[in-house]
């Protein structure tokens, strides 16, 4: 882009929409910054601007549909015409289905999946008209593998995909320049274990292997930015084997996680507080970060993400290679 993209992100005021907003503020972007918690927004916006980036933060729930479509007014008129917006506020819940109760599902529903969908109708009202605009779903690898003790956030990532694919149809069949991708997500060392609603006996952690979040928010950032997105960015070799195991052997899966789910989600060494604070209904108070405590435990760098982020000069690279034998082997037969 010419001149330095205006980008709406949700969920920024943590772990990996903070890790986003802080990857395209050292690109120079616009940042409208969308959340609940005004205390963590302001540190987040901070930190945009240290990092040379603008930013606006505005305090909104996604799951208010009019809230939403007011934000990004305000976003527009003080940033200029949106350029990428990406979906990405979430919350869950850790508990066996059986121990769920309704307005959990309920609550889930509105912020993960409606929330994104409140988002995407948002957006489109703009971009459509101007014919151009790049639309970012940030997904997960249990958007298409569901695990044990998430059942609502699975539920609202496969929705996440249905809503999408259709979506992707309609664009396609209106000739629109409008770009829409998602970005599937491994296991993250994010804020959200620390305030997720829990109703199990030991604290929550991520599935190892974990990854920090900066290394899926790049990936995020070059899909917004990409002239040409591709359809689905999966991160991290955890994801495409989760993703392509399901497609082979779901219920081998299915056996499995029901043996190895339970312990793999839980620090087996810390019980679980029941009036722990949590983000389900209201935002834990804070400043808040983009990473959680498993820094010791999580990888810096993904070998997956390098080769498909630099796909195309490794292609080049590897037929100039074979280019090179090929001449280099003639030039022997013909002496």
């Amino acid at each position: 882009m010419s001149s330095p993209p205006v980008v709406v992100i949700t969920g920024a005021s943590a772990g990996l929409g903070r890790a986003i907003a802080h990857a395209y503020a050292k690109r120079g972007a616009k940042l409208g910054l969308l959340a609940r918690s005004s205390e963590a927004l302001a540190a987040a916006q901070r930190e945009c601007h240290e990092f040379g980036g603008q930013a606006i933060f505005i305090s909104v729930d996604v799951s208010d549909a009019e809230a939403v479509e007011r934000a990004a007014s305000q976003i527009e008129q003080e940033l200029g015409p949106i350029d990428i917006w990406i979906n990405n506020a979430m919350v869950s819940v850790f508990s066996p289905v059986k121990d769920m109760e309704a307005s959990d599902y309920k609550r889930v529903t509105d912020v993960l999946y409606l929330g994104f969908v409140y988002g995407t109708l948002s957006a489109l009202r703009r971009m459509l008209p101007r014919n151009r605009g790049t639309i970012v779903q940030i997904g997960s690898a249990l958007s298409y593998r569901s695990i044990p003790l998430q059942s609502a956030y699975c539920a609202s990532k496969h929705a996440i995909n249905g809503f999408t694919d259709s979506l992707r149809c309609e664009l396609f069949h209106d000739h629109s320049n409008v770009r829409l991708t998602a970005v599937h997500m491994p296991a993250m060392n994010t804020t959200q274990f620390g305030w997720v609603k829990n109703r199990m006996p030991h604290n929550t952690q991520p599935v190892p292997p974990i990854f920090e979040p900066e290394i899926a928010a790049e990936v995020v950032v070059a899909a917004g930015l990409a002239k040409h997105p591709r359809r689905e960015y999966w991160v991290g070799a955890p994801t495409i084997a989760a993703i392509l195991a399901q497609k082979v052997v779901p219920g081998l899966l299915d056996r499995y996680l029901g043996r190895t789910g339970y312990k793999a989600q839980q620090l087996m060494d810390e019980p679980s507080d029941p009036n722990a604070p949590n983000n389900l209904y209201e935002p834990v108070a804070g400043a808040h970060n983009t990473r959680g405590k498993f820094d010791d435990r999580s990888k810096h760098t993904s070998a997956e993400v390098f080769l498909s982020m630099h796909r195309t000069w490794l292609v080049l690279g590897a037929a100039a290679l074979v280019g090179a034998g090929v001449a280099a082997f003639g030039g022997r037969r013909r002496s």
